[in-house]
């Protein structure tokens, strides 16, 4: 063969060798960050210490027994799902600590089930930068979902749709007019009084009085004074379950007793400990879930059903609560996204099978639904009614009259 021939051959064959096939390059285009051939790598900030580690905790429960389940299944295409956990004591400043080691040094696939508002949105930049999908948080802020966000998928529905929902209550259900808003002093409580005052607006009123405290306290006594002197008729409670309670105890104290209403952050659970021994007061919490305490057992959902047995499995001493429930369904669709990835999984596949979710059923009255430029799974809002030392849910608005 002539010599010109065989150069060309050879460097025909080298080419073809170095775009080819080989273990070397598979491997490099198949790296993707947190996933390996046996583990999926996930990372959690959440408050596990601290005032709002009921939280933290009870989120982490929830996701977690799903996890075990599938992965004492064999996991999702082989892979078994890896959930890292780190506390943030719900301060922004070490949920951007822990956000950077599991991008930078844990190298997870995913953030999930982050806690908190001013935690959350202080990591908003660094999803951007880092295009790293962070699915399921344990907040409503409209700053999560507007302006829209592809990283970001959120499964609850927002604090304006839970106000609101719980201002049409009140008026029409009610009758009631004079509204006050009790509210910490950071993203999460300006979110939820910007949407109580949104929700105002369409029936031509606006908050009485408005005060706030400082997260992390209990420091209420001005909250108390203004609101009392307001006359209000209800007080809506934008925080945690702590100094919520610290005010409804000290407003019983002076004499004042209007029908409370809180967003389902505050936790149903926690709260209603804190507010034993004051039968006197009425409170109403709207939920982002169905109760999982099985009032009806008829009723239950398969996701109710589901969660109060692995619950009962892998935690027995936990009693369910809605807080669970949430970090369970987080997991459900976590790991159904997972399932549409097929075994060639990427970040953006990920995020492309989340937007193929349609009809996605837990319950006759639980539906998931994502799009393209939909990332808000949930839109149902719950109510319940404080009774003896739980939340109930509400069937009746007009039975409340006479409360």
């Amino acid at each position: 063969m002539p010599a010109k021939k065989i150069f060309i051959l050879v460097l025909v064959l080298a080419l073809l060798a170095g775009c080819g096939d080989n273990p070397t390059n598979r491997a490099h285009r198949q790296e993707v960050p947190g996933v390996n051939s046996t583990t999926v790598l996930l990372g959690s900030s959440m408050p596990l210490t601290g005032h709002a580690s009921y939280l933290g905790t009870q989120t982490r429960i929830g996701a977690q027994i799903y996890l075990k389940h599938i992965n004492n299944q064999g996991g999702v295409h082989g892979r078994r799902i890896k959930m890292i956990a780190r506390d943030d004591q719900y301060d922004p400043p070490q949920c951007l600590a822990n956000t950077q080691r599991f991008i930078i040094r844990d190298k997870v696939f995913a953030l999930f089930c982050y806690v908190g508002t001013p935690t959350t949105v202080k990591i908003l930049p660094m999803i951007t930068e880092a295009r790293i999908p962070l699915l399921g948080m344990f907040t409503g802020a409209n700053a999560l979902r507007e302006p829209f966000n592809p990283y970001l998928i959120n499964i609850r529905p927002s604090y304006y749709r839970e106000t609101e929902s719980a201002v049409r209550h009140l008026v029409q259900d009610l009758g009631l007019e004079r509204f006050a808003v009790f509210y910490q002093y950071d993203a999460y409580g300006f979110d939820g009084l910007t949407g109580t005052e949104l929700a105002l607006k369409e029936f031509g009123l606006s908050p009485v009085a408005r005060s706030s405290y400082t997260r992390g306290t209990i420091k209420v006594e001005k909250a108390v004074r203004e609101i009392v002197a307001s006359d209000a008729q209800a007080v809506f409670m934008i925080g945690s379950y702590n100094p919520c309670a610290e005010f409804v105890r000290q407003a019983a104290s002076r004499g004042f007793h209007p029908l409370y209403y809180t967003v389902s952050f505050v936790g149903a659970e926690e709260l209603a400990r804190r507010l034993q021994g004051l039968p006197q007061e009425r409170v109403i919490m709207s939920q982002v879930v169905p109760s999982p305490l099985g009032w009806d057992s008829r009723k239950k959902s398969q996701a109710v059903r589901e969660y109060t047995r692995l619950l009962q499995k892998y935690h027995p001493q936990e009693r369910p609560n809605f807080v669970g429930l949430e970090g369970y369904i987080n997991a459900r669709v976590l790991v159904e996204g997972l399932r549409r990835c097929g075994r060639d999984l990427s970040r953006k596949k990920f995020i492309s099978a989340i937007e193929s979710i349609k009809g996605y059923t837990l319950g006759d009255d639980m539906q998931i639904e994502f799009g393209p430029k939909d990332h808000q799974g949930l839109k149902k809002i719950y109510f319940t009614l404080l009774k003896g030392n739980t939340f109930v849910p509400i069937t009746d608005w007009d039975s409340l009259k006479n409360d």
